[in-house]
């Protein structure tokens, strides 16, 4: 398969992403909000901010058919940006909601809508990770492996979201939602500090966890 097809792909790829963190944005924040699930909307509120990242890698992707790509344009770097903002301050909102839960006493109504669209979102990144960095290694593409890799963190996410969800529902115990809570804050607080780090550098990374060829 020639390059111009790989690259193809890879965009198809990226649009996929962004269309599917759209569903699962508006789909967790509803189940969300509707049962009190704090772990849930932050992960809905999540997939909302990877879209604007996903623009981003969507718009890197055009320029790659068309030339070699080795620093990232302006609009790849405001995305970022912008992108680094949502993730502080989706951190700074999930921190203060498990602080008024504590305080309140509230709890879940269920979280098997979260046993769901976790055991969705997990088979989902993992098929995306997959064919992004096949086809990044085929390219020998530093920004395609670092999309993979992006996406890596996002399956993490996901098991996250899985196993604070699975664990309420069997034990019922409000502090687990609230725990995961937290462990969906650290994920968000370290993806917005990597935005900002890529931001600052014209230079392409290897990845989120700077493990290129793994």
């Amino acid at each position: 398969m020639d390059n111009k097809k790989l690259l193809k792909i890879a965009f198809l790829l990226s649009i996929l992403t962004i269309v599917y963190n759209i569903a699962e944005g508006i789909i967790s924040i509803y189940f969300g909000i509707d049962d009190e699930a704090l772990s849930l909307l932050g992960f809905g509120t999540d997939s909302f901010v990877e879209v604007i990242s996903g623009i981003g890698i969507a718009h890197m992707l055009i320029r790659m058919r068309y030339s070699k790509v080795n620093q990232r344009d302006i609009f790849e770097r405001q995305a970022l940006r912008i992108t680094g903002f949502g993730f502080y301050i989706l951190t700074l909102g999930i921190l203060v909601g498990v602080i008024y839960n504590v305080v309140k006493g509230t709890k879940p109504e269920t979280t098997l809508p979260g046993i769901i669209i976790a055991s969705i979102s997990i088979l989902t990144m993992y098929f995306l990770m997959h064919y992004k960095l096949k086809i990044g290694k085929a390219l020998d593409s530093d920004a395609i492996i670092s999309d993979a890799n992006c996406t890596k963190s996002c399956l993490y996410l996901s098991i996250v979201l899985l196993l604070s969800s699975g664990l309420y529902a069997i034990f019922q115990i409000g502090y687990i939602d609230s725990i995961g809570s937290l462990a969906i804050a650290w994920f968000t607080f370290k993806e917005g500090r990597e935005s900002f780090e890529k931001a600052k550098s014209n230079k392409l990374s290897c990845g989120c966890n700077g493990d290129c060829h793994k």
